[in-house]
């Protein structure tokens, strides 16, 4: 449960059904009674609807085309990876230990889902208001300056321009391994900068995993850690 507080801090929301969250954090693989799969449907939703008004309000000026496009860039695995990331999700998940050994705590599409989930469990615990202040609260946290421009700039782009101002030096991206079968095989990759590993992440392609991996370190550079 300790863990679980940790989680509840950094969305500053604190469950009083702890059913619902432990649900919303257990992968199919665990073997349960229950999973976050119904969770993870039901915060999709939730978060299209969320995203969608937040930038209707926030962008007066933009037409539907340009709030179409914004959405799309940020309700997606990709961008719920991301939030995932900020809050230290993938140390949270209940995983198999088949699952976790293959990498499960940094696979996009198992943090991703686990964040939907979240936001499900959130939005049948307390309601709409509250799954919009902490998805709004987080999505400002990682999209400080939210802007067109900014979420359509790749994070490897983002990532080499932050360690140039600091270290003066770019990343560099290692392929640590790859598992599964041809037709569905996952890249770890791990990002390397002046010698020293900041983040590894897997994908289902060397540029996705590339592209997870620079925004773990571009979290970790953004929070002062080494």
């Amino acid at each position: 449960m300790e863990e679980i507080k940790k989680l509840e801090d950094r969305i500053n929301y604190s469950f009083k059904d702890k059913k619902l969250i432990i649900e919303a954090l257990t992968h199919k693989s665990y073997k349960q009674p229950y999973n976050n799969e119904r969770l993870e449907f039901l915060g999709d939703a939730v978060l299209d609807l969320i995203v969608g008004q937040y930038l209707y309000e926030r962008f007066p000026k933009h037409d539907e085309g340009k709030l179409s496009k914004m959405r799309a860039s940020l309700v997606n695995e990709d961008g719920f990876t991301r939030l995932a990331i900020h809050i230290g999700l993938g140390d949270q998940l209940f995983l198999s230990n088949a699952e976790e050994n293959n990498g499960g705590r940094t696979k996009p599409s198992l943090l991703s889902n686990a964040f939907e989930a979240i936001i499900g469990a959130l939005y049948l615990e307390a309601g709409l208001d509250a799954a919009k202040y902490v998805s709004i609260k987080l999505l400002e946290e990682v999209h400080p300056d939210i802007s067109l421009d900014s979420l359509f700039k790749d994070y490897k782009t983002t990532l080499q321009e932050m360690t140039q101002a600091l270290f003066g030096t770019t990343p560099e991206y290692k392929l640590v391994g790859s598992q599964g079968p041809d037709h569905k095989k996952e890249f770890e990759i791990a990002v390397v900068v002046d010698a020293k590993e900041y983040a590894r992440a897997s994908g289902k392609s060397k540029k996705v995993a590339q592209q997870e991996a620079a925004a773990i370190a571009i979290d970790k550079l953004n929070r002062g850690e080494s």
